[in-house]
């Protein structure tokens, strides 16, 4: 392997925001932010909207999750062109 071309791989901390569900794993992934896990020690911490502790397949529940107002965005941006089903 050439050395100084791969990215550092490292325990990381996703934590899933809508239901504060948070798992240890390694992972390359960049982030700014971190958080103190329960064995003391500080993480990097990735923000995920959907986890399989939120995720409908894996809950048997189904729930709209629409946090950062996607449709209502694309219907403001393209309202003209599209008509919204009112349901």
């Amino acid at each position: 392997m050439k050395k100084d071309i791969h990215p550092e791989y490292r325990e990381v901390i996703f934590k899933d925001i809508s239901t504060e569900y948070a798992f240890k794993t390694k992972s390359t992934i960049q982030t700014k932010d971190s958080i103190t896990w329960e064995d003391g020690q500080e993480y990097p911490l990735v923000k995920v909207e959907i986890s399989s502790d939120s995720h409908p397949f894996f809950t048997g529940k189904q729930k709209l999750v629409d946090t950062a107002g996607r449709v209502d965005r694309f219907y403001s941006r393209y309202g003209g062109k599209f008509k919204k089903k009112e349901a």
